[in-house]
């Protein structure tokens, strides 16, 4: 990577920056989890290195810059690993994966005060955001990811459903909360986009009424995605799961309507439904 970035080295490699950089971060991240989903070994070797060397790109940048080195990252790495397993490098005690999450969130929170009390003049306002059980989760991560990180951070310190079925109760209150804001929708209701003469994509919405909709539907997905997590499951995975699925039985059913000579715009929603309930069906076989 130095020799890519060096005179003489690569034009492209040479013209990049940190901000540069970031849409294929996020580009290589998808394709490793990808990877890891078809439990495509041969692929996912590649797509680590690909990551990799996103690591290695932005490590050569700050030495350039002055910064820092990929000494001075797999150092820091190898250190937090130490410092947060106390329970295998030290004498504390973890005998469950409960008990390793909630003294790594105790540890994560003290290096974060060292961390504003070493940065001299900081405002109340961070420090007061350091305290906060929910300091540290990024805005700027997927929705999905950041529901679930938000969620389990208010789950460890016993801000919790008791038990499942008061999730349930939850996702059915925000669904008759939705329901009772579509009341107030113009006629002749929502409609599907791009369908019929007045689709919903093209009706003039009260912006109050948009605000409000938007809410309780995002209120939805906060709802499932606590079903998730207190199902162990990763909701981003599933998500992605699904949408898979999708792409397989629609690409199956578009195939059989080419055999007709039709393509779905050409055909009906009878005619799609029923190739859509043949394509799970072909699944199960």
């Amino acid at each position: 990577m130095a020799r890519l970035r060096a005179p003489g080295g690569c034009p492209w490699d040479r013209e990049q920056t940190f901000d540069s950089i970031k849409p294929y971060t996020l580009e290589e991240t998808y394709e490793v989890l990808e990877a890891i989903d078809q439990r495509d070994w041969d692929e996912l070797t590649g797509e680590l290195g690909d990551l990799l060397l996103q690591v290695l790109f932005y490590a050569e940048m700050a030495q350039e810059q002055g910064h820092f080195s990929i000494n001075d990252v797999l150092d820091r790495l190898s250190n937090k690993l130490v410092d947060r397993h106390p329970h295998v490098f030290g004498n504390v005690k973890a005998e469950t994966s409960g008990e390793v999450l909630r003294n790594w969130e105790a540890l994560k929170a003290e290096e974060k005060k060292r961390r504003l009390a070493a940065g001299g003049g900081k405002s109340a306002k961070a420090d007061a955001t350091v305290e906060s059980v929910l300091s540290g989760v990024s805005s700027g991560i997927p929705a999905l990811l950041e529901a679930y990180k938000l969620s389990s951070r208010a789950a460890h310190v016993g801000f919790e459903w008791p038990e499942i079925e008061g999730l349930f109760d939850k996702l059915r209150e925000e669904t008759d909360e939705l329901r009772e804001n579509l009341r107030e929708f113009p006629a002749p209701g929502p409609q599907p986009p791009q369908r019929g003469v007045a689709g919903s994509s093209g009706q003039r919405i009260p912006e109050e009424l948009r605000h409000r909709l938007e809410d309780e539907v995002g209120d939805l997905f906060f709802v499932l995605v606590n079903i998730a997590r207190y199902l162990s499951l990763d909701p981003e995975s599933a998500l992605r799961k699904t949408n898979r699925k999708f792409r397989r039985r629609f690409q199956w059913m578009e195939e059989k309507l080419r055999e007709r000579g039709l393509a779905p715009a050409q055909s009906n929603l009878e005619e799609m439904e029923s190739l859509w309930q043949e394509s799970k069906q072909q699944e199960k076989t």
